[in-house]
Order: structure tokens, then C-alpha cells, then sequence
């Protein structure tokens, strides 16, 4: 039974619940790949950028800098793309609100992408030309 004020759609936990949720997960997932185009063309750019980290990276810290540099940009795609499906869910009209959450998710990705580039070229200047910053 909920108690006041929950959600009636919260689980309780124990492993249920853990199986719920990589259930929603996947589903999500799933839902990116078959709708979101952006979330399709960085997931390939992400599994050429990865493999690479291991021969750009010089060291353990510098590999994983790199990588997740590239998850970093895929998590804020898919926050990004839950913000858009929310906003066309509750209006496809033309909102100002609505349309600033959906420039304000889009601004993130630029930021993610635009530091990512900036770490990659840090470290492949750093490695290919000896300059260490």
C-alpha cells in the first residue's frame, strides 16, 4: 500500500525492482535508437571513438577520460530527447516554456559535444605533438 503523498507508481524494491528498471532501461534504449536520429548517428560515432580511446589514451586515466567523454555526450542526448518527447507530449503547439526546455536540452548537447572535441584534441596534441598543457 502507498503511503500519503507517494507514488502509486513507485516500486518498493529488493530485485523486482531492479529488474523493472533495466527493463525501462532497454525499452528506453530501444526507443532512442528507433526514433531519435541524433541519438543513432552519435551511438555510431561512439563505437568508432571508443576502440580509438585505447590507442589515443597514453595511460588508464587518459583512456577513460576519453570515453567518457563520449558516454557523457549519449547521456545528455537521451536526457535531451526525454525532454523534447515531453514537451511534444503535452503540447505540439508552439509554447515559449516548451520551446526554451527544448533549447535549453539542446544547448547541453553542444556543451557535451564541444568539450569532448576539446578533451580529444587536448590529449591527441598532447600525445602526436609532445605539448603538455
Amino acid at each position: 500500500m502507498a503511503t500519503p503523498g507517494s507514488s502509486p507508481y513507485k516500486s518498493t524494491g529488493g530485485i523486482r525492482r531492479l529488474a523493472k528498471a533495466m527493463r525501462y532501461s532497454f525499452q528506453g534504449f530501444k526507443a532512442a535508437l528507433k526514433y531519435e536520429a541524433a541519438f543513432r548517428h552519435e551511438l555510431a560515432l561512439a563505437m568508432l571513438l571508443i576502440p580509438a580511446a585505447f590507442f589515443l589514451g597514453r595511460n588508464a586515466l587518459e583512456v577513460m577520460v576519453l570515453i567518457l567523454c563520449v558516454v557523457l555526450v549519449l547521456v545528455v542526448e537521451l536526457l535531451n530527447s526525454a525532454i523534447e518527447a515531453l514537451a511534444d507530449a503535452l503540447s505540439v503547439e508552439i509554447h515559449p516554456l516548451l520551446g526554451r526546455a527544448k533549447d535549453l536540452g539542446s544547448a547541453a548537447v553542444m556543451l557535451s559535444l564541444i568539450f569532448t572535441v576539446a578533451t580529444w584534441v587536448t590529449i591527441g596534441v598532447s600525445r602526436y605533438l609532445g605539448h603538455h598543457f
